[in-house]
């Protein structure tokens, strides 16, 4: 007997569960209501696609285990994207400017494009070496009971009709319409927790300067602890020649589309670098502003929910744009799926919430990286910061600290913030003593610019502090 499974959303988190699936279905069809681009474009309910997009190493890697054959990794390269190592991008935290460590390991690599460039070359990938099929057609509702679902139903070109299924995947983003899909089945009890700093994001792309070909990844960090709007700013080197720069602010700090406001934002980050790089290049186009950007999450594992049914992706969580682990919390979630296939079918009896717990320990980890900070900021709406908050907040400050002067302690950093270490991995004893003893070097005055770097921002005039 055929079997059939219907991922709903061709997005990131969609095409990568339809990778996940076709070895063990007869049939994946993705269902898309916006008509895709044949090229790398901007999407119509992709606002977010706007704003600095990076792919973490594990990401990449659950990418590379999902599609072995189709190399979206050298795709991306080949199109212009460029690679930075977490250890040598210019990075100003709230403790300070992190040192530039020259060793490059595979795993503390970070891939910058722009979200145009890398859902193109995944559709490519996806629909180039697999059967898989995209129809245009919008969700509209779950067939089946609280015990199974069944299959979706659709509309497409004007008719509704029922489109059986073994198995669903909603990867429909952050717009997602499950939970009230879920109720019409009866089942209500999906636990949602929210953190909303205010955030808003404004980005704007510019011709890199002569000169700056290769300057790195570059961020400046909002301080979640000085009790006041936190304003951060990442340049993000993408392909053709340019940069695309992001600026945040936290409610009472936001930016706004006004061109000339958004080099003074910049030049009122923590530390004017970024400010003083975007003054000497040209805008390529107008500034583009999103709001929705809280930290929410809807604990699909911990409910009730039917087999038949997967969720992932923005669909399950959303996080705080500025940690860049969107793509990858949705690459770890399809490979979840993956590897569940390997192991059960799809209907044998725990598939899918086996599937859901395996997809929700990268999910908790973005969240807790996300959450941790945002809760400090002034106005937060949402759950207030408990003791142990605070006192791991404190150890955290501390461990910060020391990761400025320190590679292994920044690298350590780095591997729980491209989630492929658990959070719980900074409270190991080594760390636990690095922390305890404070800095190995003093900290530095300024950013660590290499002479190419240093002779660029030097030709611009003095670097304000």
């Amino acid at each position: 007997m055929s079997r059939r499974a219907v991922v709903i959303g061709g997005s990131v988190a969609g095409m990568l569960a339809a990778a996940a699936l076709f070895r063990s279905m007869d049939e994946v069809i993705v269902l898309e209501r916006d008509e895709l681009p044949d090229r790398p474009a901007p999407r119509k309910r992709l606002p977010q696609a706007r704003h600095a997009h990076i792919l973490l190493p594990s990401g990449r890697d659950a990418i590379r285990e999902l599609l072995p054959v189709a190399n979206v990794h050298g795709r991306l390269l080949a199109s212009g994207a460029h690679e930075q190592s977490m250890t040598d991008m210019l990075g100003f935290g709230p403790q300070g400017w992190y040192r530039r460590w020259p060793t490059v390991t595979d795993d503390l690599t970070v891939t910058c494009c722009t979200r145009d460039l890398f859902d193109w070359t995944l559709r490519e990938a996806v629909l180039g070496t697999t059967p898989v099929v995209v129809r245009r057609a919008e969700a509209l509702g779950l067939l089946g009971t609280d015990a199974r679902v069944t299959g979706v139903r659709v509309l497409a070109e004007g008719l509704e009709e029922d489109l059986r299924a073994d198995l669903v995947v909603d990867a429909s983003g952050r717009g997602s319409r499950v939970e009230h899909w879920l109720e019409g089945l009866g089942v209500t009890d999906v636990p949602t927790d929210e953190v909303d700093s205010g955030l808003v994001c404004a980005s704007r792309i510019f011709q890199v300067p002569r000169g700056a070909e290769d300057f790195p990844l570059t961020q400046i960090e909002a301080d979640p602890t000085a009790s006041r709007p936190g304003r951060s700013g990442t340049l993000v080197p993408i392909e053709g020649g340019r940069w695309l720069v992001t600026l945040a602010g936290t409610r009472g700090a936001e930016p706004t589309t006004h061109p000339d406001a958004f080099t003074d934002f910049a030049f009122r980050l923590r530390h004017p670098l970024i400010g003083q790089l975007i003054s000497a290049a040209e805008p390529l186009g107008e500034v583009s502003v999103s709001h929705s950007t809280r930290n929410r999450r809807r604990d699909f594992e911990k409910a009730a929910m039917p087999e038949g049914l997967v969720v992932l992706g923005d669909a399950v969580a959303v996080f705080n744009p500025v940690h860049g682990q969107g793509m990858s919390v949705a690459a770890l979630g399809a490979q979840a799926l993956s590897r569940q296939l390997r192991q059960t079918d799809v209907t044998a009896p725990g598939f899918a919430r086996a599937v859901q717990r395996a997809a929700a320990r990268s999910v908790s980890a973005a969240y807790a990286i996300s959450t941790s900070q945002d809760q400090w900021f002034p106005e937060v709406v949402g759950r207030a910061p408990s003791l142990v908050d605070r006192v791991l907040s404190h150890y955290m400050g501390r461990l910060a600290r020391v990761a400025t002067t320190s590679y292994s302690v920044s690298a350590a950093r780095s591997k729980v913030a491209t989630l492929q270490a658990e959070p719980s991995r900074l409270l190991n004893t080594e760390l636990l003593v690095a922390a305890l003893k404070g800095p190995v070097m003093e900290p530095l005055a300024g950013p660590p610019l290499t002479f190419e770097e240093s002779a660029f921002v030097d030709s611009m005039g003095p670097l304000a502090v």
